[in-house]
């Protein structure tokens, strides 16, 4: 297939292209740097460093022989989404190309604002750019689970049958997000099941939980081509965050009670899961939803488990409950269902204690250079 990854210099983005590339796939990967450019204004740099998207594909190529193209734009500007796409003309496109941080769009107005215009702005332009250039082309779009909240019943894979009244019907399951940011994800899934039902096109939705680790198949011993590692507050995710913690010697930062629950996976099945729907695609005016994690965790067993596996490893980790930042339910229900990727052929990577411990030598490799002060939160949602 010829694949566009859109937001391929993201902790997504990049493996996606590395992964879509070795599968012998014709692959484009565009990015404006948006995430470099935010992790920079607000002391958020990775752990490790990330060479440009276009020196990222020189160094794959000499080590693989695959080919990665690249161009640098905004999706944003739809007359660069139309030279794209009319240039390209995709069979699929793997949409990543948003900003990600929820912190980051609850800091104030600028940030918001700019989360708002980029998210939704972004994906209206590729609906368009799909409908102009490539209408029979099929759409893979990161979701997120955060769109469903934490209701007190089931979550089902993005549809809830109903019956009221004696009348019965389907709708989307209902969205209750937690941030900014998974509102733009929120009013994305809003866009796209307009455009599929009124329009034709052909997309699929992953509602993902948060994800974890570094190495890939295609970027193992090479540091220079792993994903980019945050472990701030702005764009690491829990466990990446609470494995630095362990190795720094900081006590890891649970907000309030601990309880938050959520479906995690590993990066490496976030590439399967992808794969997997771009080899599944849509029909013609259909919305998919996948929920797309592997298990359930709490804040607190998570902390439990870096404990754990920094024990085997000489590290004393400790645990440090702290005034939650986030406006947000600390013990709740969560059954959130999640079989569509496993019929699939979904062969999951389980948070096994050895694969903690795994994870904890990888950041140990990076140790002196993180640094302390990017660690602890730095936004509160609601502030006054």
């Amino acid at each position: 297939m010829r694949v566009l990854i859109l937001g391929g210099d993201g902790y997504l983005g990049w493996p996606t292209s590395m992964n879509f590339a070795a599968n012998g796939h014709e692959v484009l990967t565009v990015d404006n740097y948006m995430r470099r450019h935010i992790a920079m204004d607000t002391d958020s740099m990775p752990l490790f460093d990330n060479p440009l998207l276009d020196q990222r594909a020189a160094i794959f190529k000499k080590e693989t022989g695959h080919d990665i193209n690249v161009r640098i734009g905004d999706l944003a500007d739809f007359r660069f989404v139309e030279s794209v796409f009319s240039e390209f003309k995709p069979d699929c496109i793997i949409h990543y190309a948003e900003q990600p941080s929820a912190p980051y769009s609850m800091r104030g107005f600028e940030e918001a604002k700019k989360t708002f215009d980029n998210n939704l702005g972004a994906t209206f332009n590729i609906i368009w750019g799909m409908l102009n250039h490539c209408p029979d082309a099929h759409m893979v779009k990161l979701g997120t689970m955060g769109e469903y909240g934490t209701p007190n019943i089931d979550i089902e894979e993005g549809y809830l049958e109903v019956e009221h009244k004696g009348r019965k019907d389907k709708f989307l399951f209902p969205r209750q997000a937690g941030s900014l940011y998974h509102t733009t994800k929120v009013l994305d899934t809003d866009l796209l099941y307009f455009y599929c039902r009124v329009y034709g096109l052909r997309v699929t939705d992953l509602m993902q939980g948060p994800v974890y680790g570094v190495v890939t198949d295609e970027a193992t011993d090479n540091p220079e081509l792993w994903p980019n590692f945050h472990y701030d507050d702005q764009f690491g995710t829990l466990i990446n965050r609470f494995l630095v913690q362990a190795v720094a010697g900081v006590p890891l930062t649970v907000y309030g009670k601990g309880g938050q629950t959520r479906g995690y996976l590993d990066v490496r099945d976030t590439l399967q899961c992808v794969m997997l729907a771009a080899n599944n695609p849509a029909g013609k005016g259909e919305l998919k939803i996948y929920n797309q994690f592997v298990e359930q965790f709490s804040v607190n067993q998570i902390a439990d488990k870096v404990v754990k596996a920094g024990k085997e490893l000489g590290l004393d980790v400790a645990v440090n409950p702290i005034p939650n930042p986030r406006k947000e339910m600390e013990e709740h229900y969560y059954n959130a269902q999640h079989s569509g990727l496993l019929e699939l052929g979904l062969k999951p990577h389980y948070l096994t204690d050895e694969e903690m411990i795994n994870l904890l030598k990888t950041v140990i490799s990076g140790k002196d250079r993180i640094v302390e002060r990017r660690i602890m939160p730095r936004v509160v949602w609601n502030k006054k």
